[in-house]
């Protein structure tokens, strides 16, 4: 099941905007290429971010 910027795993629900729409990005580049959805989730994940540090994105939201 492909995601998107408004239906994404809920374990990226506490990542910012950046960060979870690139690891959105590559999930599903990783579904493409017929990665399970579970390992899919974990690689962006970790890939998201490696991506968000190195471009000087806040990785995760503040707790309001």
């Amino acid at each position: 099941m492909p995601w998107n910027k408004e239906n994404y795993p809920d374990s990226l629900k506490n990542f910012t905007a950046p960060v979870r729409n690139k690891a959105v990005e590559i999930a599903n580049a990783l579904l493409e290429e017929g990665y399970e959805e579970g390992r899919a989730i974990a690689i962006a994940t970790s890939q998201a971010k490696e991506w968000g540090e190195n471009h000087d994105q806040p990785v995760r939201r503040k707790e309001d």
